[in-house]
């Protein structure tokens, strides 16, 4: 008589969506060959099998050493929505690993991936966003997304796009800027970024600070700062919630006043009780940051008089901190605060 038994085992894993990958060396090859084949479903499923994949860097260097970034370039174009999507997620996979930001350098994908800054689905440009991210992270990557050209369009996209890519393209501006600020300059970048200041997402407001850091590195950076009204605003988020935000407030502030416009532009909007209040911070940047602008600050007259009833508190610093970084910032706001003419 014929029973039924109940297995003790998980049935397998399998995935209708993806192509199921071949054994060994032959797997990468294979995905290789359907991603050119002329079948929609065949290319979705080696998109899928390839997403899986590509978290491995020693996957990631077979797959380039075969040519499937040249195989994947071709897919950005297909008419396919859901081709492009899995295509830039792919590749936004690839970004992670030092062999493929490497890849996409000497490959070509850079300016490839440009091509759907405009792409009508969002998940699509999420996707380019986050391997221009990836790519930035190194000097080489930053050098790289500068050297094509595509920091007007970006800076452009910062109030178009959704506030999560924002967000993204905020952390690929800053890491380009600090390579090269001068085509981000051209294309007003600063009032863009200081409307972000504004923003109510805390995150927004973070990253577009840190941003203004990288512009305000040069000295045409620094003019347009106060050119644009931005200290005011600086200031006044020196009392921001989010300590983050101020911390990076500070950092922009140290390099605006350099330039005497910046010092004065700061001291007018009553920069200097804001900062001195970020010296007990529990953020080794906030407090470095802002030793280091009220620093500039004491370089003015105007500034040093102030400071001078609060040199106590960077004594404090300059003995207790835990930073040696800050301590030494310390000792220097010191000298500045109590130098005589």
């Amino acid at each position: 008589m014929a029973h039924t038994w109940i297995s003790m085992y998980l049935p397998p894993n399998i995935n209708p969506a993806q192509a199921s990958i071949a054994y060994g060396c032959r797997a990468l090859p294979k995905l290789n060959e359907e991603l050119q084949s002329e079948d929609l479903q065949t290319r979705q499923k080696a998109l899928m099998a390839l997403c899986d994949l590509m978290h491995d860097p020693e996957h990631v260097y077979v797959a380039i050493d075969i040519g499937c970034l040249e195989s994947l370039r071709a897919l950005l174009r297909d008419t396919n929505h859901m081709v492009r999507i899995k295509t830039t997620e792919v590749l936004s996979i690839m970004a992670t690993h030092t062999v493929g930001r490497d890849g996409f350098l000497r490959d070509g994908i850079v300016t490839a991936l440009s091509l759907l800054l405009n792409d009508p689905q969002p998940a699509c440009r999420e996707n380019l966003h986050l391997a221009f991210q990836h790519l930035a992270q190194v000097p080489s990557g930053a050098r790289g997304i500068v050297d094509s050209g595509l920091i007007p369009s970006l800076v452009r996209k910062l109030h178009r796009e959704e506030e999560n890519i924002q967000e993204i393209l905020l952390d690929t501006l800053a890491a380009c800027l600090q390579e090269d600020a001068t085509e981000a300059l051209n294309s007003r970048v600063v009032p863009f970024l200081k409307d972000k200041l504004l923003s109510p997402n805390d995150n927004i407001r973070c990253k577009a600070a840190r941003t203004l850091i990288a512009v305000s590195i040069p000295l045409e950076g620094k003019k347009q700062i106060w050119r644009h009204d931005v200290i005011p605003i600086l200031v006044h988020l020196l009392r921001d919630p989010a300590e983050e935000v101020k911390a990076n407030v500070a950092g922009a502030l140290m390099y605006a006043t350099v330039t005497t416009e910046g010092k004065y532009a700061a001291l007018d909007a009553d920069a200097i009780h804001s900062l001195l209040g970020l010296l007990i911070s529990s953020l080794q940047k906030a407090r470095l940051n802002a030793v280091k602008a009220l620093t500039m600050l004491a370089e003015a007259p105007e500034g040093r008089r102030v400071l001078k009833a609060h040199v106590h508190a960077f004594r404090v610093l300059e003995m207790g901190d835990p930073s040696k970084t800050v301590q030494r910032a310390a000792q220097v706001a010191i000298r500045v605060i109590e130098w005589k003419p």
